[in-house]
């Protein structure tokens, strides 16, 4: 007569007087009465009342031997403790019941009839009482284990979602010093030759860090956003070699707000500067795309420098640590494709799924 479980804790067993528990103990109990008051000449409400009380009592013993004492002997399980004590309580709790529904004179040795009623109590409840303990164990063990089973599950995706945070985090900071030094070489060429374009490139180079490298540590920003660190990077850039640069960019109007990494637009378009343009002679244009094509978007990045071949080590560093960046953050759905155009150039495109930023 001991109630199944209300809920399992990963650090602390059940309430010993949940609502559940009262519950079903008092319902099964009432049933048992119910079948015993058909040979009992006592009123059938004062049989179901014994049967409940017993059955509450014995419930209260299975909680306090689940939480007392708090570690038990190794050569006694929780679970053999707390058998033993509804076995126990069944007798102490039924000679209870009679001394409260008698008036405190129960006469259990004169008085056959109670003397049986007695007997039948105590035989249904110890017959009764430790299966249910036992099956309000298994559920609770049952209970317990899919609560440590969520638990742990959480904690991974929490642990493996700290450990690509973290290395997003790392990667983004690879970023920040390649362009930023890339970019400062830039300014020290033209101070170098004594060109009056440097203070005007200085000044633009300033107010451009000023709105870009606050983004260099967030996780997500918008293709519009990008689109703008973009355009204020080629103007720089365009500052310096005038006669060799051109450029022009592309955005449908239904993908600036679309999620992008940080970095990613102007990362291919650094490289196609500094890979494509600035070894060639007669130097090139830039085009930027960025369309969206049902729930995907597509990126393109296409340059008429020197070309592939040109270029001794590929598009650099740059581009392996943005094809791990849209990796981590759209967990492998995303594409990066790399392909020289006749006569020269570089076409790079990128495709990844369209989610608005925040998703």
């Amino acid at each position: 007569m001991v109630a199944a479980v209300a809920s399992a804790r990963s650090d602390n067993p059940p309430f010993i007087l949940g609502w559940r528990r009262v519950l079903l103990t008092s319902s099964v109990a009432a049933v048992l009465g119910a079948m015993a008051t058909t040979d009992n000449q006592s009123p059938a409400l004062v049989v179901v009342g014994r049967f409940v009380l017993v059955g509450l009592l014995t419930m209260l013993a299975y909680g306090v031997a689940e939480r007392w004492p708090a570690r038990t002997p190794d050569w006694l399980p929780r679970w053999a403790l707390q058998l033993v004590a509804v076995v126990i309580t069944v007798p102490f709790a039924a000679y209870l019941a009679y001394w409260l529904t008698t008036g405190g004179d129960p006469d259990l040795i004169h008085n056959e009839l109670r003397r049986n009623g007695f007997g039948i109590l105590c035989f249904l409840g110890v017959l009764f009482a430790p299966w249910i303990a036992l099956g309000a164990m298994v559920r609770q063990r049952e209970a317990f284990a899919r609560h440590q089973a969520l638990a742990f599950e959480l904690e991974r995706s929490q642990l493996e979602r700290s450990a690509l945070d973290a290395r997003l985090r790392l990667l983004q900071a690879q970023v920040a010093p390649h362009f930023l030094f890339n970019t400062l070489a830039n300014v020290q060429a033209l101070v170098d030759a004594g060109s009056a374009q440097a203070s005007g490139v200085l000044k633009s180079l300033i107010a451009y860090l000023r709105a870009a490298v606050p983004r260099l540590h967030e996780q997500a920003t918008t293709l519009d956003q990008e689109l703008e660190l973009v355009r204020a990077y080629l103007e720089v850039m365009h500052m310096r070699m005038p006669d060799r640069l051109q450029f022009a960019l592309h955005i449908d109007a239904a993908a600036k707000a679309l999620r992008c990494p940080p970095m990613t637009l102007l990362t291919l378009v650094e490289n196609a500067v500094r890979h494509g343009i600035d070894p060639s002679e007669v130097g090139g244009r830039i085009d930027v795309q960025v369309q969206l094509h049902g729930s995907r978007c597509r990126v393109r990045v296409t340059d008429t420098g020197v070309g592939l071949q040109s270029t001794g080590d590929g598009l650099g560093t740059g581009l392996a640590t943005l094809t791990e960046r849209l990796r981590l953050v759209f967990g492998g759905d995303a594409e990066v494709r790399v392909t020289e155009i006749e006569p020269h150039g570089v076409c790079v495109e990128l495709d990844f799924p369209a989610q608005q930023q925040g998703t």
